[in-house]
C-alpha cells in the first residue's frame, strides 16, 4: 500500500516468519545475551540471544527471551535448562569472539557442550552452576526470579527474566576509578538476518544528556533558526538542548564569521546561508556555544 511514509505492514496480516523478518531488522541493534545455563543432571548449554536487554538497575533486572521457535513451535535447550535450574550466566559479546558465539547457535543435538564446539573455555561461576564463557570480558551471574511466557504459538517470546547478582569485568576496561571504557568493551550487536554491528571507537559518540536542567526546546528557537533549509534536526536538536537562549557575547572572536560578513553582507540571503552552513559543522564539532554566537549574528 502506498503511502508518504512508504509501505505500511499490518502485523496481523504477516506470517509468523515475515513478523520476525520485518522487526528483527528496523528494532535494532540489539545486545546479545550469550547464556550459559544447565540442566537437572549437570549438561550445560551455550547459545546466543539477541532478544535481550536491561530493564531495572535497583533491583539489578535483566531479561532475554528464547522464543518457541518460528518454523517448528519447539523450545529451546536454554528455556528447557532454566525450568530445570533458575540459574544463568550472561556472557557479553565482544567483536573478537562474535564468530564462536554465532556458531553456539547451532541447534545441536541436547547433551552437546557447545563450549567445546565454539572452542570456548568453561570457567566456575562464583554463585551459580552454569560456568562463565573465560573469554568474555564481561559477565553476569543471575538468578532466574521467573519465566514468562507470551504464548504457546511458534515465535511466541519466553521471557527469562533474571537479578543479577555478580558481575565480573576485566580489569584492562576499567580505569583508576574503576569505570569502563566504552570504547574499550569493543561490543558488537544484532540487526536482521545476518547483519551484525560493531560499536568500535570510530563508530561512537555522545549526546549530551538533559538531566535535571531543561533544555529550552525546539520550540524556542528563533524562527530563522528553526525553519533553516540547511540545519538539520540533529542541529536543531543540539542547539535547543541549551538551558537558556544564548545572548551575543562582546568576547566572541571568529575570523571566518568576520570574512562572512566582509564578503556576503551584500547579499543577507547568501550571508544567512553562509553563516548556517558554518553553523552547522561547528555542532558537527560539538561546539555549540560557539554555533549559537554565529547565528545569533542574525537572527
Amino acid at each position: 500500500m502506498g503511502h508518504l511514509c512508504g509501505m505500511i505492514f499490518d502485523l496481523a496480516d504477516l506470517s509468523p516468519a515475515d513478523k520476525q523478518y520485518y522487526l528483527q531488522h528496523v528494532i535494532a541493534p540489539r545486545p546479545i545475551c550469550f547464556a550459559s545455563t544447565i540442566d537437572a543432571s549437570g549438561a550445560v548449554n551455550l547459545s546466543p540471544f539477541s532478544f535481550f536487554n536491561m530493564f531495572s538497575s535497583n533491583p539489578p533486572v535483566v531479561i532475554f527471551s528464547p522464543a518457541r521457535r518460528v518454523r517448528d513451535n519447539t523450545t529451546k535447550h536454554t528455556l528447557q535448562n532454566v525450568l530445570e535450574v533458575p540459574e544463568v550466566v550472561i556472557n557479553i559479546v565482544d567483536h573478537a569472539m562474535v564468530q564462536q558465539a554465532s556458531l553456539a547457535s547451532c541447534e545441536y543435538p541436547k547433551g552437546v557442550d557447545e563450549f567445546t564446539k565454539a572452542g570456548f573455555t568453561a570457567e566456575a561461576a562464583t554463585l551459580v552452576r552454569p560456568p562463565m564463557v573465560k573469554e568474555s570480558k564481561a559477565k553476569l551471574e543471575c538468578r532466574v526470579i521467573e519465566v514468562k511466557s507470551l504464548g504457546e504459538i511458534a515465535g511466541a517470546g519466553q521471557l527469562v527474566i533474571c537479578q543479577v547478582l555478580r558481575l565480573h569485568i576485566a580489569d584492562h576496561l576499567l580505569d583508576e576509578n574503576h569505570k569502563i571504557d566504552q570504547r574499550a568493551l569493543d561490543l558488537v550487536a544484532r540487526l536482521g538476518g545476518d547483519w551484525y554491528c560493531r560499536a568500535s571507537p570510530e563508530s561512537l559518540f555522545q549526546v549530551e544528556k538533559p538531566n535535571t536542567k531543561l533544555g529550552i526546546g525546539i520550540d524556542a528557537l528563533p524562527d530563522g533558526i528553526r525553519n533553516s533549509a540547511i540545519l538539520t534536526g540533529n542541529h536543531l536538536g543540539r542547539l535547543a538542548n541549551v538551558h537558556d537562549l544564548p545572548t551575543i557575547s562582546a568576547s566572541f572572536d571568529d575570523p571566518h564569521l568576520k570574512q562572512v560578513f566582509q564578503y556576503e553582507s551584500l547579499n543577507p540571503v547568501a550571508m544567512e546561508a553562509e553563516l548556517h552552513r558554518y553553523a552547522a559543522r561547528l555542532l558537527d564539532e560539538g561546539r555549540v556555544a560557539d554555533a549559537w554566537q554565529v547565528l545569533l549574528t542574525i537572527h
